[in-house]
């Protein structure tokens, strides 16, 4: 067999079935195989593999316990390594640090941000080396290149992202000189992420379902704002939220989520760091979740509310997404992972 045929696997945490499963992924047509699951003992949401250990770490929402597992990357299979209390409800986002030493986690209702020092195994040590209260609805994290710079993005009431130094000696967060970025609106910055190789940073707004493109200044670490676009079409005039929020890999396209027009949003990114819209791709009902393959040619997308994925190839040159195929996969998918294996 083509090892390229089986060298990716996806992970979808399954909050209403209280399970992980695991899906073999085609690199070269997306087709998904079932490929086993992982029972949990309460609904699992966030899903993140670590960039240099094969450790795979999955949060329970309703006790805030962070799970380590270690991955086969030649099976895809995941075997328990530890379980970690938090003692905070509700990790919103799991994600390590540049040195691969820390793990940073926002936590949506008690709005706070915590950094846990990872043993080299990977998993999490019994107490975090830095704690700070921010404010409600906490909800993502991006970390620049330079390990330095940190924003916790925060949906309404506290709508705004909080700007911190990072110490990765110490794993602490300072507050910035200037502390937080606040909106001109009450759009509610939800996920953050910087453009893979050039001083600019994106969010996705839950509340003003838009997306907005900010200037990174690498010389203070602060953030200034220089556009935004709504995420859905003028005459759409329905409910709707946004949710997952990411880059392409080549920095070329970003693409957004949006629950209730039910689609995802795409944007090609121009030279100077601005966005111009590609268009509205229908999705499963719900897309909370989606996951753009590490070799930047599928993308795979979560309908919360119709229990089913959604496969996509992405076209190279204009970021368009052209539907593939669709898999039930059991009640309320909750996010998407994909994980490059050796087998």
């Amino acid at each position: 067999m083509d090892s390229t045929q089986s060298n990716l696997y996806v992970y979808v945490s399954i909050a209403g079935e209280n399970k992980i499963s695991i899906f073999k992924m085609s690199a070269d047509t997306a087709v998904l195989t079932p490929h086993g699951e992982v029972a949990v003992y309460s609904p699992p949401s966030i899903l993140t593999v670590h960039p240099t250990r094969d450790v795979l770490y999955a949060a329970i929402r309703a006790t805030g316990d962070i799970i380590s597992f270690r991955v086969d990357r030649s099976t895809g299979q995941l075997e328990l390594m530890d379980t970690r209390g938090t003692g905070w409800e509700d990790p919103a986002y799991l994600e390590i640090d540049k040195t691969g030493n820390f793990l940073i986690i926002p936590y949506y209702v008690p709005g706070k941000v915590t950094v846990y020092p990872l043993f080299h195994n990977g998993t999490l040590q019994s107490e975090p080396s830095d704690t700070h209260s921010t404010g409600e609805h906490a909800h993502g994290v991006a970390i620049d290149l330079s390990n330095s710079a940190v924003f916790v993005s925060h949906t309404c009431p506290t709508n705004s992202i909080f700007q911190f130094q990072f110490d990765a000696s110490a794993g602490t967060l300072s507050s910035n000189a200037t502390p937080q970025v606040l909106p001109e609106g009450e759009d509610g910055p939800r996920h953050i992420c910087f453009h893979p190789s050039q001083p600019f940073v994106y969010a996705d707004n839950e509340q003003g379902s838009s997306v907005t493109a900010y200037k990174f200044n690498a010389s203070d670490g602060t953030l200034s704002a220089f556009q935004t676009l709504s995420t859905l079409p003028e005459r759409y005039d329905g409910s709707n939220s946004c949710a997952r929020l990411e880059m392409h890999p080549s920095g070329k396209f970003l693409y957004a989520a949006n629950r209730g027009h039910d689609s995802i949003a795409g944007y090609a990114v121009n030279p100077d760091g601005s966005l111009n819209s590609i268009g509205y791709f229908p999705t499963e009902k719900t897309p909370r979740s989606f996951r753009i393959d590490p070799n930047g040619t599928f993308m795979i997308s979560a309908g919360q509310s119709s229990d089913r994925l959604i496969s996509y190839r992405i076209d190279k040159d204009g970021g368009y997404l052209y539907p593939l195929d669709t898999y039930d996969v059991g009640k309320e998918p909750w996010w998407v992972l994909i994980v490059k294996g050796t087998g």
